[in-house]
């Protein structure tokens, strides 16, 4: 990856970050202390209590340009509205994850006073927006076809009801004056007519759904790129079930321009190119496009994440377990390195642990050739090399590696490493052999440089375990010598 690339990018992510900044100066001066919102104006008492909400969608790479074209229409029509107050906070709003997937896609919101200012605004925000590409908002209903306008009734000031067990929830006022739950699972309470069908009607075509030979049974992770789902494959007699990865269109899209949609896609190529070279991921049965978003059907794996597995233990890995697991993971390592390919998200949550203690990496969506590697880096923190990646030759094979000894100092500790603070493996488990702390030492490193090699670690690893191993069959040969020697002087004594 060339310097003058991330570079370029880490510029373009500043002077972005600059023009939102003045933005947010000029048309949302209120910032709310510990709050990610920056809004127009305090809230008034003529501003009513619920109504309907407009969410105008959008990404980090048109959010300024959104803003700028909106914000004036805003001003001038003296309605409340806010935004998010950095387009950091955008990504992490966009990735579902930081904050409840709900609130996917809803970077401003709109206030209006009623549902004729709603109607009138949507209406100027559609033709504002509409050449712009954003992430669908889960729940809410679209204005229209391809619009960046989202809408659902809700509160507008903060209302909780308190639910029997004490837990609150957010709640909005009913026509009969009692507080009932404002879900933002649901567009609109029952009571509420939609004001904007009539207007979006004649827009709206209803296009038949393409059949597809695969059905969904239940949903596994959902966030802003997609959803993993356990399904079944209909082609086979009888059907199987099978994994489905959907990559969604204008899904978390990030600096590279890359979303959800692509980056299920790149998967599937990558997939068809680890199994050809012999790695064993997970096999590919089929792939398709649906409403613009991008599905993987592969092979389901039954089994557990090593992330999960780790917090459910009780007591830390035995020295056998932390060698097996270590041996199965550098080897495939190996493999897709010898290859010419970089996994680059080695982690915890990405690897499955099958009843039998086999461990099946997945996730393959950052993976690429060694030799052409994104400007953007890819990784979790913790299980990638804490440098910038234009300081290292080869970021992509530096990360798998710096993961690989993450994960093993992770099944022997209990800890995620933390290279700000680190801590050796002899104080946390007095317990290792030093030959096993040699070879995770030089993999997490305080320097950049040129780590151990896969292969090299699968080898070492080998050793330590096969004189683990000789050395239990040892022990064991030495105790049943000294059973069988006690049981033949009880048979003398008893003569």
């Amino acid at each position: 990856m060339a310097r003058s690339s991330v570079h370029n990018i880490d510029a373009r992510v500043r002077v972005a970050e600059r023009r939102w900044e003045y933005l947010c100066a000029t048309y949302l001066p209120l910032a709310v202390e510990d709050s990610i919102w920056r809004h127009h104006r305090p809230a008034n008492a003529k501003d009513p209590d619920c109504g309907w909400k407009l969410h105008i969608s959008a990404t980090v790479l048109n959010a300024v340009s959104i803003l700028k074209r909106i914000a004036p229409v805003l001003v001038r029509e003296h309605v409340q509205f806010k935004a998010a107050r950095s387009l950091a906070e955008i990504y992490r709003l966009n990735s579902g994850l930081h904050y409840n997937y709900t609130q996917i896609g809803k970077v401003i919101t709109i206030y209006p006073c009623d549902e004729n200012q709603a109607i009138l605004l949507a209406t100027q925000l559609h033709l504002l927006t509409l050449r712009f590409k954003g992430p669908s908002v889960p729940f809410d209903l679209r204005f229209a076809p391809g619009s960046n306008v989202y809408y659902r009734f809700g509160a507008f000031r903060r209302l909780h009801l308190e639910q029997a067990n004490g837990r609150r929830i957010a709640a909005l006022n009913a026509p009969t004056g009692e507080l009932v739950p404002d879900s933002r699972e649901e567009a609109k309470p029952a009571w509420v007519n939609d004001p904007f069908e009539v207007n979006t009607t004649a827009r709206r075509k209803r296009r038949g759904v393409p059949e597809v030979p695969f059905r969904v049974v239940r949903a596994l992770v959902q966030r802003g790129k997609g959803g993993v789902y356990e399904a079944i494959d209909l082609r086979t007699n009888p059907p199987q079930r099978c994994l489905l990865k959907e990559g969604r269109r204008n899904g978390e899209v990030a600096w590279d321009g890359q979303d959800g949609a692509s980056r299920v896609r790149n998967e599937g190529c990558v997939l068809s190119a680890l199994s050809a070279c012999g790695a064993e991921v997970p096999e590919v049965y089929g792939a398709f496009e649906l409403g613009g978003n991008y599905y993987l059907a592969m092979k389901y794996i039954d089994g557990q994440t090593l992330h999960n597995y780790l917090i459910a233990l009780q007591r830390r890995l035995p020295l056998t377990r932390v060698l097996d697991y270590g041996i199965q993971l550098a080897t495939f390592l190996s493999a897709i390195h010898r290859n010419g390919w970089v996994w680059r998200d080695c982690k915890p949550k990405n690897i499955l642990i099958s009843r039998s203690g086999k461990l099946s990496p997945i996730d393959f969506e950052g993976a690429c050739p060694i030799d052409e590697l994104p400007a953007l880096r890819w990784g979790t923190r913790g299980f990638i090399s804490p440098y910038a990646p234009g300081d290292l030759d080869n970021p992509g094979l530096d990360d798998d590696l710096y993961g690989l000894g993450a994960i093993l100092y992770l099944l022997i500790t209990g800890r995620v490493f933390d290279a700000a603070k680190p801590i050796s493996i002899p104080q946390l488990r007095p317990d290792m052999p030093a030959e096993l702390v040699e070879i995770i030492s030089p993999l997490l490193r305080a320097v950049s440089g040129k780590r151990p090699e896969a292969k090299t670690i699968a080898t070492r690893l080998k050793t330590i375990l096969k004189a683990k191993n000789r050395g239990k069959a040892i022990r064991r040969r030495l105790s049943s010598n000294e059973r069988m020697r006690r049981i033949n002087l009880a048979g003398s004594m008893a003569a």
